[in-house]
């Protein structure tokens, strides 16, 4: 993911102060009965562990190459066998630079005649250069992604299992957009355009053309880096201008269930990210989790965009915080 800083400024740091910034997770046990009183399925984060895995396996999920093809066969497969209706798009897109890229978003519908439609989305690309790795002599050389794209995927992924098993009472809708990670590298930005229209090239695409005529959804979750050891998910600009209520509910759930130490109740920065493009293009409110802290210097974690983002850094409890947090939202609405 990129990811441009909109927002940042010392209001915003204000209004994350140390009173409710930081609480306390539950015990694994007061979780676990906080999940059996409710109709929500567990949330299995070695599943979504293992789906990240897979990703970071084939190789470096970049348009154009072989990894890229055979990666999404697979997620179009698995959304199959776990009983959704598979949408794919197929796209021929243009990096910052004029590459041609032959993109594919790939869509998995769940219960497609229901009215009442939740839609969840990531990205399943993986960026190109390590553009920010503190050695100048990686920046042109691609990354793992396994933070950054692999994660949400796997979140997701898991998630579309857990609805194969039990379906909620809703309709769901699982986007994997493509080409969200190509955008300017630093290393470039003074000989191409540095606009932030080179980013999120999929959801762009998806936005001016779903894959259902005039689709409307209740509202949307993008998940973005969300695996990472120590992440932390502040509310972010953009989704509390256009989704504040569902910002709150998701917020207010992860706290219930014992998460509020991943999930911070304070507003952090803007970004831009996929979930500008739904809005945009179909005007339905859509909310980022994504691990941006605005305390840091860098916001993103130490491995965004570095020759470190590889499976060491995915840790399981993170995964399972946002994976059970989305099940509680889909299953008690």
């Amino acid at each position: 993911m990129t990811k441009l800083i909109l927002l940042f400024c010392s209001a915003i740091l204000l209004s994350c102060s140390s009173k409710g910034s930081v609480e306390t997770i539950q015990s694994t046990s007061e979780i676990k009965k906080t999940e059996n009183q409710t109709n929500t399925p567990i949330f299995h984060a070695d599943s979504a562990y293992s789906y990240i895995e897979k990703q970071v396996a084939f190789g470096y999920r970049i348009p154009n190459t072989p990894a890229h093809k055979v990666c999404g066969n697979f997620l179009s497969s698995e959304l199959k066998r776990f009983g959704a209706q598979v949408f794919e798009q197929e796209a021929k897109l243009t990096a910052y630079n004029g590459t041609p890229l032959e993109a594919r978003n790939i869509i998995g519908s769940f219960n497609p005649d229901h009215k009442k439609r939740i839609l969840l989305f990531a990205h399943w690309d993986s960026r190109p250069y390590s553009d920010h790795d503190p050695n100048p002599a990686n920046h042109k050389k691609p990354l793992d992604g396994a933070d950054d794209g692999a994660s949400g995927v796997g979140v997701l992924l898991e998630i579309a299992r857990q609805i194969s098993i039990k379906a909620p009472n809703i309709g769901i809708d699982i986007i994997f957009f493509d080409a969200e990670d190509y955008g300017t590298p630093e290393f470039a930005k003074d000989q191409y355009s540095a606009s932030n229209d080179t980013w999120c090239l999929g959801s762009r695409f998806w936005g001016k053309n779903p894959h259902i005529p005039n689709y409307k959804a209740e509202f949307g979750i993008l998940l973005d880096m969300v695996g990472a050891k120590n992440a932390v998910f502040y509310k972010e600009h953009l989704s509390m201008r256009y989704a504040a209520r569902y910002v709150e509910e998701v917020w207010n759930k992860a706290r219930n269930l014992g998460y509020g130490k991943y999930f911070i109740n304070a507003n952090g920065g803007g970004v831009i990210d996929d979930h500008e493009a739904v809005i945009e293009g179909t005007g339905i409110p859509c909310l980022d989790i994504i691990n941006f802290d605005p305390y840091t210097s860098k916001g993103f974690g130490e491995h965004w965009h570095t020759q470190k983002d590889n499976m060491e850094n995915i840790d399981k409890e993170v995964l399972k915080a946002v994976g059970q947090t989305v099940l509680e939202v889909i299953y008690t609405r």
